[in-house]
């Protein structure tokens, strides 16, 4: 009979919740500090509790809601202060990770208080310029002449084909003035070199950004065969000048001190404990 009375769900709770009641009992000492039991639901705490309502419903609480929010948060603190009494805080990855968040937020709210000055992006820029340094960009336009279609005439097609772009009078139609090839366009427009050299291969590339600006110039070989060019400008990248690319400079020096911080302010906290390793055999 007791057997069978002890396996009812109910009993199961009822006894549960007088081992922790017992549990209680024994850690709890026996007498409870005066400023530990005591909440204090202040006056900029009650404005924090309607402020957040507001966010919500778009409304001010009403007077009823704002007593139930009052109630909810002292419920909450109650719980939240027997739990730390009863030591449940300990053992539960969950609350150990967010804890060790939390602590870590506040070496990050450390790090966003410090704003650089021009010397300080200055120096972080020197010492990290490879970082920043823009790769060449180049505007042109090219005529495709096909190697197999053309054979033996190729050098002499490319020379007059360029004698005529670079003639005096009306600009001659460049989707007509050499040999189709779909997968280029005539034209581009401030493309950085690597993009380039992907499209047309590395020797055009390199040829392209040696071209005079201005003119009509080639023929330079691509893995499809020659291109006469047009480079119209070229800039030759390099490291920027700090006002070209402050905000990005800021945002990185921003990250690099946040991790400084973050990590001194680790090492600090680590050198008030002494830290045991006891590894196991086997992993020795």
């Amino acid at each position: 009979m007791i057997r069978k009375l002890v396996r009812e769900p109910l009993v199961q709770f009822l006894l549960l919740g007088a081992a922790l009641f017992a549990l209680d009992a024994w850690l709890r000492p026996s007498t409870v500090p005066t400023a530990n039991a005591e909440i204090v639901v202040s006056d900029a705490r009650i404005r924090n509790l309607a402020q957040n309502f507001r966010r919500t419903w778009q409304r001010p609480p009403t007077r009823v809601e704002l007593e139930g929010l009052v109630e909810a948060h002292v419920r909450e603190e109650v719980f939240y202060r027997e739990a730390l009494a009863l030591g449940l805080e300990r053992d539960d990855a969950i609350i150990r990770r967010r804890l060790q968040q939390k602590m870590e937020f506040v070496s990050e709210e450390a790090a966003a208080l410090a704003k650089p000055t021009d010397e300080d992006l200055s120096a972080y820029l020197k010492t990290h310029a490879e970082a920043f340094r823009t790769e060449p960009r180049a505007t042109f336009a090219q005529v495709y002449l096909d190697p197999r279609k053309r054979g033996a005439a190729l050098d002499a097609d490319a020379r007059r084909l360029l004698d005529r772009l670079n003639a005096d009078g009306p600009a001659p139609d460049l989707s007509k003035a050499g040999d189709s090839l779909m997968l280029l366009e005539a034209r581009y427009d401030n493309i950085p070199q690597t993009d380039v050299a992907r499209l047309f291969g590395n020797d055009f590339a390199d040829g392209l950004f040696r071209q005079p600006v201005g003119t009509w110039s080639g023929p330079i070989g691509s893995g499809y065969g020659v291109h006469l060019v047009k480079v119209e400008s070229l800039a030759q990248g390099g490291v920027p000048a700090l006002d070209d690319v402050r905000p990005l400079v800021e945002r990185e020096w921003a990250n690099d001190r946040r991790q400084q911080l973050s990590k001194a302010f680790y090492e600090n906290l680590r050198a008030k404990y002494k830290v045991t390793v006891q590894m196991p055999e086997a992993a020795k």
